[in-house]
């Protein structure tokens, strides 16, 4: 990046905009546009222009850097793929509509890459043949393709962004775990780089499958994922990866099932209200449907079910609410009035573990109008299966030490996961052990949003004057500013050349016909460090040097200005 050419906003292929873009939600978004750094394409699909494309390239060097240190060994895989390999593994159809499809003109059918964990099992296989050939850390930076139902944060949910790749292949359980350490450290060392602000949460595995999953989230208001943290020890998980003990009660002093009339009360809150009894003291029971399957799900009447957590419970199943016509020939299934002691062996019953066994409860009598107290978990219904379905709420008791947890919302900027044997089984990718016989390879999964990096950069530390980027992954190291005259242009042209010859990036306003207020406006909205004006007092050889982070400024000759910015 040494002595690299000024780069001139005159010549700069880039406009600032004084208004948000009409379609913008987020901040990352509205400043991003208006600094100049990305357009809109088409929905979820963006341009990066000539400064967004210096920060990407940036992020990416960084990302580079250390995944070399780890001995990691930077392949290009193609981006357009064969159907064969993701059919194997499942993930064809468990993907579902956010896959990209698509045919060539023979018909054969291909997707566009999410995600190479089949493609990279089929390198090795190609590649590898013994033991001696593992350990390996293969990784690339490469564009991924999603087909986002709701594409509407800029560059943080987009159809098509950057991703740094990794995957480790290893011939032991133990090899896996310090290749999951190596690269739980190198992300650590990423992310410290960037000045990125983030967690690292336990996680769940979803469809890419395997063992130990953990997410380095940025925590953001824009952020997609609600993390919980706890203030009194070091547990910190995305709400979906929370998991309580199942606690069972005794119910010795229970009194019998006793049924009650409850007309007009199909919903928590007016059979509570009917009662005079806190919605705690209810059971709520979900109907969804699994694969066309009705499955009822129970929860505490005053917790709301995440049917996030549902979806991953039965992945690949597909999981969706029952509509009234489910309802429909089935006198089991009394609408506002389910209850699990009378549903039998025609439909599934899962529970949050909080309806644990000896645990007593009201709820509905599978009869019009009517409820049933005094309902145990274990005496007089048996659940199938007991799964953490509940959403998070501010306060749950922490899972380790039971303090009341935090919850903040976050941007996902990397994910990583032990796969172990689900894809070289699938691909059958074994190689010559040791001893002479097959050894089947156990992998793992690295992920960095290289662009998404970007966009939590952008939210974590702009101002409400604009950008306000680390000094690594900056456009520039210093934004030079000629207030409009001819011999302020003329200083600040002969400063940037000698700041660009100590080693410099140097980006230059030398636009003419555009007031100095609109170039301290542009300044502070791109956001590069450091800011130097040539103002009132060039003729003195004098520039103000401010920046842009704390707004400190001071005045500078041209040689202390080189000498302080350069030190």
């Amino acid at each position: 990046m040494a002595n690299a050419p000024v780069q001139r906003m005159s010549q700069l292929m880039a406009k600032t905009l004084r208004d948000d873009p009409a379609d913008a939600e987020v901040l990352s978004h509205k400043l991003l546009v208006r600094a100049g750094y990305v357009r809109r394409t088409a929905a979820g699909i963006w341009s990066w222009l000539p400064l967004g494309k210096k920060v990407l390239s940036n992020v990416e060097r960084i990302v580079r850097e250390e995944m070399d240190a780890i001995g990691a060994q930077e392949v290009l895989l193609p981006a357009i793929l064969p159907r064969e390999p993701y059919e194997a593994t499942g993930r064809w159809e468990e993907y579902g509509a956010e896959l990209f499809r698509l045919q060539d003109r023979r018909g054969g059918d291909y997707l566009l890459g999410p995600t190479h964990e089949e493609i990279f099992t089929l390198l090795v296989k190609d590649q590898a043949s013994s033991y001696k050939d593992l350990p390996v850390i293969l990784y690339q930076i490469q564009n991924k393709y999603r087909d986002e139902a709701r594409p509407r944060a800029g560059i943080l949910r987009g159809r098509e962004f950057l991703m740094k790749d990794s995957y480790s292949f290893d011939t032991e359980d133990e090899g896996l775990a310090h290749s999951y350490a190596l690269h739980r450290q190198a992300y650590q060392r990423v992310f410290e780089r960037l000045g990125l602000d983030y967690r690292i949460c336990a996680a769940t595995a979803g469809a890419m499958g395997g063992s130990k999953s953990e997410e380095f989230l940025a925590p953001a208001e824009a952020g997609e994922d609600t993390f919980a943290d706890c203030p009194n020890c070091d547990f910190a998980a995305n709400t979906e990866a929370i998991t309580y003990e199942l606690a069972p009660v005794d119910a010795d002093g229970v009194a019998a099932l006793e049924e009650i009339p409850t007309p007009d009360t199909p919903t928590i809150e007016t059979l509570a209200a009917h009662l005079g009894v806190p919605a705690s003291a209810t059971l709520k029971n979900l109907l969804v449907k699994v694969d066309g399957e009705i499955v009822a799900v129970g929860v505490p009447g005053d917790r709301e079910v995440d049917l996030g957590k549902v979806e991953a419970h039965f992945a690949p199943a597909a999981v969706e609410l029952v509509t009234a016509e489910d309802f429909v020939g089935r006198p089991d299934l009394v609408r506002g009035y389910v209850g699990p002691q009378g549903l039998g062996d025609k439909v599934t019953y899962i529970a949050d573990p909080r309806v644990a066994p000896g645990t007593s409860w009201i709820t509905g009598a599978n009869k019009e109008g009517t409820h049933a107290k005094n309902v145990v978990a274990g005496r007089d219904f048996e659940v199938g299966a007991y799964v953490d379905v509940v959403v998070v709420q501010e306060g749950d008791p922490c899972p380790k030490c039971g303090t009341g947890l935090k919850l903040d919302r976050a941007i996902e900027i990397g994910h990583i996961f032990q796969l172990g044997r689900k894809y070289a089984d699938a691909l059958k990718l074994d190689v010559l052990g040791q001893h002479g016989k097959p050894v089947r390879v156990t992998m793992g999964s690295y992920g960095i949003g290289v662009s998404r990096a970007v966009a939590a950069l952008a939210e974590q530390t702009a101002d409400d004057k604009g950008l306000c980027w680390p000094a690594e992954v900056a456009p520039a190291d210093v934004h030079v500013v000629a207030a409009g005259k001819a011999l302020q242009t003329e200083l600040a042209l002969e400063v940037s050349e000698k700041l660009r010859a100590a080693g410099l990036r140097v980006l230059v306003d030398d636009r003419a016909g555009v007031s100095p207020g609109v170039k301290f406006t542009d300044s502070e909205l791109i956001g590069v460090p450091k800011i130097l004006v040539a103002g009132r007092r060039s003729a003195e050889g004098v520039l103000e040097l401010k920046d842009r982070r704390t707004g400190e400024r001071e005045e500078l000759t041209v040689d202390e200005a080189i000498a302080r910015l350069t030190a």
